[in-house]
C-alpha cells in the first residue's frame, strides 16, 4: 500500500517521518523573524517565498512574457516612426525623460550622492543653456558653452572607463590584492559607470540643442543647410570669432583645424560641433566631415565610438522605464500578477 507524503516548499526530499524538509518561509503566510538572519539567509527565505507564491502560475507567466515582447516591438516601431517624422519633438521629450526619470528613482531610493551631483549639474547646465539662448549672443558665449560640454564629455568618458575597470577588477578578484571587499569594489565600479553613461548622454543632448541655437543665432548655420552669411577665411563658422593660429602652427591653448572642405575652425569649436553636438558635417557648407583625418591622435578616435554607445543608452534610460511601466499597467488591467 503506497504511502502518501506531502511535499512542502520546493519539493525537498521526505524526512524520516515522511514529511518534507521545510525552509523558513516556505509557507508564504508563516510569519518569519528575519532580524537574526544573515543577508544570504534572508535572500534564501525571500527566494523561497517568491517560488511558493508563484507556483502553479506557469500559464500566467507565459502570457506576461508574450505581452512584454509584443509591447517592446510595438513601442520600438512607434519610437522609430516618431523620430523620423517629428525629430524635434522626439528629442525634446527624450531629453526631458533623460533628465527626470533617474531623478525619480534616486529620490525614491534615497541616493543622496546622486541627487547632489544632479543638482550641481542642472544648475551649471541651466546657466550655460541660458547664455546660449540669449539674443544678441555674446562673443564669449560659444566658447564657454563648448568648453563646458567638452569638459562634461571628457569627465563622463573617464568616469565610465574607470567604473568599467573597477567592475572587471572585482570580477577577476584583483580587488583582493588591495584588501578591498568585493561588494565595495563592485559598488564603486557600478556607480562610476552609471554616472559616466548617464551624464554623458544627458550632456550630449543639451550640447546639441545649444549648438543648433548658437550657430543659427550667429548666422553662418541654418537648419535648411544654406548659410546666411559669407564666411571669411579668418573667421570660425561655429563661434564667429577671429582665428589667430594658422593650421600648420602649434597653438599655445588650442590649435586650428581645417576640414576636408578647406574651411577652418577653432579646435574647441569644431570638436564640440562634431563630437559633443553629434554634427558630422561642416557647419558652413554641410560637407561630410572626415573624422579619421581630423583626429590624427589615435587615442581620440574611441571617443566617436563612445558617442555611438551613448546614443544606444539614451533609449535604455529614457524609454525603457516607460515601456516597462506600460507593460505593468497592461498586466494589472488584465488581472495578471
Amino acid at each position: 500500500m503506497a504511502a502518501v507524503m506531502e511535499l512542502h516548499g520546493h519539493g525537498h526530499g521526505p524526512g524520516p517521518q515522511g514529511e518534507g524538509h521545510r525552509l523558513p518561509g516556505d509557507d508564504e503566510d508563516e510569519p518569519i523573524d528575519l532580524t537574526g538572519l544573515s543577508p544570504e539567509e534572508r535572500w534564501r527565505v525571500e527566494h523561497a517565498r517568491m517560488h511558493a507564491k508563484h507556483r502553479g502560475h506557469e500559464a500566467m507567466h507565459a502570457e506576461m512574457v508574450l505581452i512584454l515582447i509584443v509591447t517592446l516591438v510595438v513601442a520600438q516601431i512607434l519610437l522609430v516612426q516618431w523620430k523620423q517624422r517629428h525629430a524635434k519633438s522626439y528629442n525634446l521629450v527624450t531629453l526631458f525623460q533623460m533628465w527626470v526619470v533617474p531623478l525619480y528613482f534616486t529620490a525614491k531610493l534615497h541616493w543622496w550622492r546622486f541627487l547632489v551631483i544632479w543638482v550641481l549639474f542642472s544648475l551649471i547646465t541651466a546657466f550655460v543653456t541660458f547664455r546660449a539662448t540669449r539674443k544678441p549672443l555674446e562673443g564669449t558665449t560659444p566658447r564657454l558653452v563648448y568648453k563646458w560640454f567638452l569638459l562634461l564629455y571628457k569627465l563622463s568618458y573617464a568616469s565610465g572607463i574607470v567604473g568599467y575597470a573597477g567592475v572587471m577588477f572585482t570580477l577577476f578578484g584583483i580587488n583582493l590584492l588591495f584588501r578591498i571587499k568585493p561588494e565595495d569594489g563592485m559598488d564603486f565600479g557600478v556607480s562610476l559607470l552609471f554616472y559616466g553613461l548617464y551624464y554623458g548622454v544627458l550632456s550630449r543632448d543639451f550640447a546639441e540643442m545649444c549648438a543648433d541655437y548658437m550657430a543659427s543665432t550667429i548666422g553662418y548655420y541654418s537648419a535648411s543647410g544654406m548659410p546666411t552669411k559669407h564666411l571669411s577665411n579668418e573667421i570660425c563658422a561655429v563661434c564667429g570669432q577671429k582665428i589667430f593660429v594658422d593650421v600648420n602652427e602649434e597653438g599655445i591653448i588650442e590649435n586650428t583645424y581645417m576640414l576636408t572642405c578647406n574651411h577652418v575652425f577653432h579646435e574647441f569649436c569644431i570638436r564640440g560641433w562634431c563630437i559633443v553636438g553629434k554634427k558630422q558635417t561642416c557647419p558652413y557648407c554641410k560637407e561630410k566631415v572626415d573624422l579619421k583625418r581630423m583626429f590624427s591622435n589615435p587615442w581620440e578616435r574611441p571617443h566617436v565610438m563612445y558617442g555611438q554607445l551613448l546614443d544606444w543608452l539614451r533609449y535604455l534610460v529614457a524609454w525603457q522605464p516607460v515601456i516597462i511601466g506600460l507593460v505593468q499597467g497592461i498586466n494589472y488591467s488584465l488581472g495578471l500578477e
